[in-house]
């Protein structure tokens, strides 16, 4: 059975009765408001003030002797702040180290004994190296004076986030490759783009992608509800985590079985996520975006890092992250990511095991040029948790008044098994020809087994026909089994050759690509059967019998793709920038069913392209347009014609406008789009498929990462999509009417604040607005829910202890009903991890 197929039985939660009461919702998003104005009104009026508390402050530092420029870059984290200077101010200098409490002043001071440099600190807060001062100067007894901010020279910052993809310090990432695949400033990218970063993946206390992606605007994390399996997300409305998902510019490509490729969020350095079609540097794409997560890999600081959880279900876990030089130059570096966890899934009779182990090396052969290795094994050992319920019984009570109790089992522990093996080794090469040209080549090869069985869309069973008010009527539950032993193989290849060309005011940075992906998919699937029947009331889970019935479906299917893309990034002066773009694609897909001895094979090919103008003010604002187009072939054929459908494309158009007050850590977005996919396949009133479809969406989307404050974070998001409807259909009585479960209103804030002492506190909130379920001509309309999720942390020398709760009040809630399945998916239940992480 395919995966798509099985998304509409997956359980999402419905409004609970005993769930905490408005009033605690309430007060929650009063406290979160209070909180955001508060931080507001001080980024207004404290700035000054501020930054002389934070040279007041004293941190612990534990920075080893060495070169100059890592030690910088050590303690401009440490002590939050920005930190600027040149690498010829650095190059050759080495340092004493430092540990122990100090005040950021101190600690420069003795960073930079020795060096014949002094840091000089600006009105704003931030700090530049001068040459050390003379007798007459202000800074020549040993203090650092203040200078006019306007006297900050042309220099390298660190700890600002200025890495395209590489770790960022503290939440706020300034560049990203997402949307161009070149380095470039957020601002000067003509496209919705977010990045959620490792230090803010930690604070929310994400123990999955999409429970990271939470906090940003335009995407469900709940689509299909609690999912053991997959890391289920929609963006602007439609799918992106089949067509859509990738990691480290390459594809992480399913072919729509059960065998997807997983992400540990641990061995994650940040997830950035490109809003809109994205075909022209993707290839095949979901029209709603792309999710790009970036791997760690070897750094030029110093890692050292031991983690260990304990929490909810019997939740145990170790982690460690190392990274480091091999050699005195740092010409070679390392980095080792692993991780293991023995727990339980929310029922508390499932495993939920993970292994992870993600070896990497760079070697910089010179100074133009670097290779980098990676792998990365996981070994999952799991259950099934999904949480589907009839929607009599979950959304609206059965004929006699009841309801499933939502935390029910609806599977068995003797059955249900998810377990999971990949491997992923690629590697990251990159040469600079000369001050015009740079090559790079990335490629990556996975091989994956999956052995997959469970239970699934449970029914009442009648007991007595004749009685339909008969409460035994609504007692018994139906289910059937099924399951899937697959393997996957993938290889992903990307040659890049940039040129940076300039004449007068023009500055061009030109990008021709090549790429070519190929996948191989394997699967024996089996539906059917039955299993013994489960008292709601007094549910008793025994081993057997399991009636497992022969495969239905033994498929072998074949994915490549071939793709040749052209893009320039052309910038006139200081204000304008034009980007341009045009991608060739050639796919093809070959099916090959085992059992009946058929086969198909469908090849498309399709020009995409995008465009899109921005203006830099001055001032910091930053508005912009653009249009962007998507593809993605369809494997099926025609029944009526034998032959194959067209590929589905997508359309988008965006205006939008981003603020990034000069000299801030804040960034703020909006974004207004028109998006239509077309294409897609629908069904006349007989059933007949045809590919006439249309589906319209439209929205507004606002984001704002900010630290008003030292110390303080705060990130906020809000979506409003009051448009999601079908435009065209085979079945005109679809005209017009909801085509995605797509809430008019989602709404969300995060907060968080370091005290001197060490204590950290965060609390966040996400509202859902209603929604009109998937499927059938009456779409059914789902509750509204609010979430709250907090923090508490405490820093003591090398220590980081952290408590974290998502769904603080327990909320019971649906995040999506299936009219046509008359199915219901309920959300994820409370979590309560405690974590202690030493670093050295």
């Amino acid at each position: 059975m395919r995966a798509k197929s099985l998304q509409h039985q997956r359980p999402k939660r419905t409004p609970d009765r005993r769930s905490i009461p408005r009033p605690a919702v309430a007060a929650a998003w009063l406290t979160l408001d209070c909180l955001i104005l508060a931080s507001l009104s001080v980024h207004v009026r404290a700035q000054a003030p501020s930054a002389q508390a934070v040279s007041a402050s004293p941190y612990a530092f534990d920075i080893p002797a060495g070169p100059l420029a890592p030690a910088l870059h050590q303690l401009a984290s440490t002590a939050d702040i920005l930190l600027s200077f040149t690498p010829e101010q650095t190059q050759g200098r080495q340092t004493p180290g430092l540990r122990g409490r100090h005040t950021v002043d101190a600690a420069l001071q003795a960073l930079l004994a020795g060096t014949g440099l002094r840091a000089a600190r600006l009105d704003n807060g931030a700090y530049v190296l001068r040459p050390q001062a003379t007798p007459a100067d202000p800074g020549a007894a040993g203090q650092i004076a203040p200078q006019p901010a306007a006297a900050l020279p042309a220099v390298t910052v660190v700890g600002d986030g200025d890495a395209a993809t590489g770790p960022v310090r503290g939440y706020l990432a300034r560049r990203s490759a997402a949307g161009s695949k070149t380095d470039t400033a957020i601002v000067e990218t003509p496209q919705s783009l977010s990045v959620v970063t490792a230090e803010r993946i930690e604070a929310i206390g994400a123990a999955s992608v999409r429970d990271a992606l939470g906090y940003t605007p335009g995407i469900n994390i709940s689509p299909y509800g609690a999912d053991s399996r997959y890391d289920w997300i929609s963006i602007r409305g439609f799918d992106a985590y089949s067509p859509g998902f990738y990691q480290d510019g390459l594809p992480l490509r399913n072919a729509n079985t059960f065998a997807v490729w997983k992400v540990e969020p641990y061995g994650t350095e940040r997830i950035d996520v490109l809003r809109g079609p994205a075909s022209v540097l993707y290839g095949q794409a979901s029209p709603g975006g792309v999710v790009d997560v970036v791997s760690k890999l070897p750094t030029a600081l110093p890692v050292r890092e031991l983690q260990m959880q304990v929490g909810s279900h019997g939740h145990k876990q170790i982690a460690g992250d190392f990274s480091g030089q091999l050699d005195a130059e740092g010409q070679v570096r390392y980095r080792v990511v692993g991780l293991l966890r023995d727990a339980r899934m929310p029922t508390g009779d499932k495993d939920d095991d993970r292994t992870y182990l993600a070896p990497s090396l760079t070697w910089r052969l010179s100074g133009d040029t670097s290779l980098t290795l990676y792998a990365q094994l996981m070994r999952n050992r799991a259950g099934v948790y999904t949480r589907i319920r009839p929607i009599e019984g979950s959304l609206i009570p059965t004929p006699v008044g009841s309801r499933i109790p939502s935390a029910l089992d609806t599977g068995n522990r003797h059955f249900d098994r998810f377990d999971q093996d990949q491997t992923l080794v690629g590697y990251q090469f990159e040469h600079r020809l000369n001050d015009t040209f740079t090559f790079r080549q990335n490629l990556r090869a996975g091989h994956m087994k999956l052995d997959y069985a469970g239970l699934q869309a449970p029914r009442f069973v009648t007991t007595d026909p004749e009685q339909p008010l008969d409460p035994a009527n609504y007692r018994l539950l139906s289910r059937t089994l099924f399951g899937s032993r697959e393997s996957a193989r993938s290889l992903s290849l990307d040659n890049q050759l940039q040129a940076d060309l300039r004449a007068g005011d023009w500055q061009h940075t030109l990008l021709v690509g090549l790429d070519h992906q190929r996948s191989r998919f394997e699967a024996r699937t089996f539906s059917g059967g039955s299993a013994p029947l489960l008292d709601i009331a007094a549910p008793v889970y025994p081993n057997g019998p399991f009636e497992i019935p022969d495969p239905y479906a033994v498929d072998s299917t074949r994915l490549q793709q071939t793709g040749l893309y052209l893009q320039d990034q052309i910038k006139w002066g200081e204000r304008w920038q034009l980007t341009l773009g045009g991608r060739y694609d050639q796919a093809r897909t070959e099916n090959f069913d085992r059992l009946g001895g058929a086969s198909s094979r469908v090849a498309d090919h399709r020009f995409t392209k995008r465009a899109g103008l921005v203006y830099l003010a001055p001032n910091g604002l930053a508005p912009y347009a653009s249009y962007t187009e998507s593809f993605n072939p369809n494997p099926a054929l025609n029944p009526l014609t034998r032959q194959p459908f067209e590929p589905e494309t997508g359309r988008q158009y965006e205006a939008g406008l981003r603020y990034q007050p000069p000299g801030s850590r804040s960034l703020y977005s909006a974004a207004v789009f028109d998006l239509r996919r077309r294409n897609y396949i629908t069904f006349d009133p007989d059933f007949v498929p045809y590919q006439t479809g249309e589906i319209s969406t439209r929205g507004l989307e606002l984001e704002a990462t900010t630290q008003p404050m030292p110390h303080m974070n705060l990130t906020a998001a809000y979506s409003y999509t009051p448009r999601a409807i079908v435009t065209a259909s085979a079945n005109p009585e679809q005209i017009g009417r909801q085509a995605l479960a797509v809430p008019r209103n989602q709404l969300s804030g995060w907060i968080d604040y370091r005290f001197a002492n060490g204590l950290k506190v965060g609390i966040g909130a996400r509202h859902t607005g209603s929604t009109y379920g998937n499927g059938g001509r009456t779409p059914v309309k789902v509750p509204a829910y609010t979430l709250v999720d907090l923090l508490l942390a405490y820093d003591i020398d090398r220590w980081s202890l952290a408590l974290n709760v998502r769904n603080l009040t327990n909320r019971t809630y649906l995040s999506n009903c299936d009219s046509t399945a008359q199915t219901c998916y309920y959300g994820d239940q409370r979590r309560v991890v405690a974590t202690a992480t030493y670093r050295w």
